[in-house]
C-alpha cells in the first residue's frame, strides 16, 4: 500500500519544535548544542536554511517510502560533516599538526576563519541530526535511525581518524607505524559502502522490527543485548521483505 509523505511545513515545523525542546530540556550535551543555534538568532536563520534545504531532498517525494529514503541519505551527509570537529574533539589535535589538519581541508583559507566556520557548521549539522533522527523516530518510526546508522557513524569515525592520522604523520617513524592502517583503508571504505547499501535496503516502515529496536534500547533496567552487525541485522530483516536497493559509496572526507 502505497502511504502518503509528510509536506514540507510540517517536517520543517516538527523539526523546529523538536530543536526547541532539546533546547529547552534535553541531554546536556544535546541541549548545549541546541542552544547555540536556537539562543542566537543569526545562527538560528543560517540553520534553518540549511536545514530546509536538507529536508527539501525529503519533502520532494510524495509518498512516504522515498521519503524515509532520502532521509537516510541525509542522515548519512549529517554524518560526515561532522566528522572532522569530531575528530579534533577525540584527538585532540594542537598547535602545527591542527594548522595542517585544516589545510587539509579547507586549502590556502585563513586558519582562524576555518576554524570558527568548521565549529559553526558542526553545531547546525548536528542540529539538524537531533532533528532528523526525531522525525524518523517519531513520525517515520524508520527503525535504521536505531543501531544501524549508530553502527555507520562509528565505523564513518573509524575511517575518517586513520585517513586523517596517516595525512597528519610528518616523520618516517610515524609513517612506519601508520602503514598497517593506511593499508587498511581501502578495506573500511568498502565496509562503509557495504553498511550504507544495507541500510538503504531495510524495510521502510516496519512496525514490528521497530517494535524490536525500541525492546532492545538499554533502560538502565534490563541487560544489555549483544548488538547485531548491519550485515546481521539485514540477513534478520530478510524474511519480512524481498530485493535490495544500492545506494552511493561512503562520501571521500576530504573535501
Amino acid at each position: 500500500m502505497l502511504i502518503q509523505g509528510y509536506r514540507h511545513s510540517r517536517l520543517m515545523e516538527e523539526s523546529q519544535s523538536c530543536l526547541e525542546a532539546v533546547a529547552r530540556a534535553g541531554p546536556p550535551e544535546e541541549m548545549l548544542v541546541a542552544s547555540r543555534v536556537v539562543e542566537h538568532p543569526l545562527s538560528y536563520r543560517l540553520w534553518e536554511a540549511e536545514h530546509d534545504r536538507l529536508i527539501r531532498t525529503v519533502s520532494a517525494h510524495a509518498r512516504l517510502a522515498p521519503q524515509i529514503g532520502a532521509l537516510r541519505s541525509a542522515a548519512f551527509g549529517l554524518i560526515h560533516r561532522k566528522a572532522l570537529f569530531e575528530y579534533l574533539r577525540k584527538r585532540e589535535i594542537t598547535g602545527a599538526r591542527r594548522h595542517r589538519l585544516f589545510s587539509l581541508f579547507y586549502g590556502a583559507r585563513d586558519y582562524a576563519s576555518s576554524v570558527v566556520a568548521e565549529h559553526a557548521s558542526f553545531i547546525r549539522c548536528s542540529s539538524s541530526s537531533l532533528c532528523t533522527d526525531y522525525l524518523a523516530e517519531q513520525l517515520m518510526r524508520d527503525a535504521a535511525f536505531g543501531e544501524p546508522l549508530q553502527l555507520y557513524e562509528e565505523w564513518y569515525a573509524d575511517y575518517f581518524r586513520v585517513f586523517c592520522d596517516v595525512e597528519l604523520a610528518d616523520t618516517e617513524d610515524e609513517r612506519l607505524v601508520l602503514a598497517p592502517l593506511e593499508a587498511l583503508k581501502p578495506l573500511l571504505k568498502y565496509r562503509l559502502k557495504q553498511a550504507r547499501d544495507s541500510i538503504l535496503a531495510l524495510p521502510q516502515v516496519p512496525t514490528s522490527v521497530w517494535r524490536e529496536v525500541e525492546i532492545r534500547r538499554a533502560t538502565g533496567e534490563t541487560q544489555k543485548l549483544r548488538r547485531l552487525s548491519v550485515e546481521q541485522r539485514r540477513f534478520r530483516l530478510g524474511s519480512d521483505t524481498s530485493g535490495s536497493k544500492s545506494g552511493d559509496a561512503a562520501d571521500n572526507p576530504k573535501r
